[in-house]
């Protein structure tokens, strides 16, 4: 073999294994993929993704379909460099900045533990603004979700304590909890009203002064709600905020007579709060693919995902631009009975 021959055939050779280690390095960036979707007026293996105890419930139909974006990739699993190519070449997935979903000053432990949280509270404000679109009654709370290690709230307010009342004053916003401890010198005691396993107890807790110069404990606190009957929700391993508005609709079909889609398979995203506004989520695009792939004929868009959703939907799914729980009421009431305004999200 000749000279020029040999060096052309180990230059080929070292520009492969540099192709081949280039394409296995890792880099930061994570693929997003549409996931599964859940019926909330079905099951998840045999189990209702919705059950309603101590209220009377009516047989339904159709589907109500949460959607999901799965991703692939993070801090301690990063993606390939050819994976990541892939993704870029794919119209169905997502390639973006590993920060996207995990912020540099957050561990990846943690972002799993907010999007359970965000879950949490998600199903909260799902069933109270179900009741409330039934005019159903319920009642507000303030909870212990833990204390700053070090302060004087520390061992004696705990997680899951209810509080009533702050110096024999009832609480029932966060805020009045907040000035009512600011209205004390630091240094001063505070008497916290709580429920605690069922009983009622007076907890004595003392003050510091705080960055601002007003009264602290060291308590911080969520607000809740206490229902008239049980809500149980149960979706397995999905996390985050955006199913809020399927599971509100899911509630509400379960606890009106007739079926709310008249069997059509209708799909939706969107986070919720108590009042019933619905807010604008990430991964339309995927959600929307996972969607159609499912089977769903309509898919419950939230008005501030319109102007991506509509450059990027599947063929065979309407799009149904909602606000509120009571627009996407009436959009499915117009839908299934065939009259009425059907909002859509506009073109372009």
């Amino acid at each position: 073999m000749s000279r020029r021959a040999l060096t052309l055939l180990v230059a080929g050779f070292l520009a492969l294994a540099l192709a081949v280690i280039g394409a296995m390095l890792p880099v930061p960036y994570v693929v997003l993929s549409p996931g599964p979707t859940e019926n909330t007026i079905g099951d998840v293996k045999g189990k209702p993704v919705i059950t309603i105890s101590g209220h009377e419930t009516y047989p339904t139909q159709g589907r109500l379909s949460l959607v999901t974006v799965a991703y692939q990739g993070g801090p301690d699993n990063r993606l390939d460099l050819l994976t990541a190519l892939r993704g870029w070449l794919d119209p169905t997935v997502a390639v973006v900045p590993e920060e996207t979903l995990f912020p540099k000053s957050t561990s990846a432990e943690q972002v799993q533990e907010q999007n359970t949280q965000e879950m949490t509270d998600s199903q909260q404000s799902a069933t109270a603004a179900a009741l409330n679109a039934l005019k159903i009654p319920i009642e507000k709370v303030i909870t212990v979700a833990g204390t700053d290690k070090g302060t004087p709230a520390d061992g004696k307010l705990k997680p899951g304590d209810e509080i009533t009342a702050v110096d024999g004053k009832t609480v029932g916003e966060l805020s009045s909890v907040a000035s009512s401890v600011q209205s004390r010198k630091p240094g001063e005691q505070v008497t916290f009203t709580v429920k605690r396993a069922g009983a009622s107890t007076q907890v004595q807790v003392g003050t510091v002064a705080g960055t601002d110069g007003k009264a602290k404990v060291g308590v911080q606190m969520r607000s809740g709600y206490r229902f008239p009957f049980k809500v149980d929700i149960s979706v397995g391993e999905v996390g985050g905020p955006s199913a809020g508005l399927m599971f509100s609709l899911g509630i509400y079909d379960k606890l009106t007579p007739g079926a709310l889609t008249g069997g059509m398979s209708i799909a939706g995203t969107g986070t919720i709060d108590p009042a019933g506004q619905v807010g604008p989520i990430g991964g339309i695009e995927q959600k929307m693919v996972g969607a159609r792939r499912a089977g769903a004929t309509v898919f419950l868009t939230p008005a501030g995902n319109c102007a991506d959703a509509v450059k990027a939907v599947p063929a065979g799914l309407r799009l149904v631009r909602v606000e509120t729980l009571d627009g996407a009421i009436k959009a499915i009431d117009a839908l299934r009975d065939h009259k009425g305004e059907v909002p859509a999200c506009p073109a372009g």
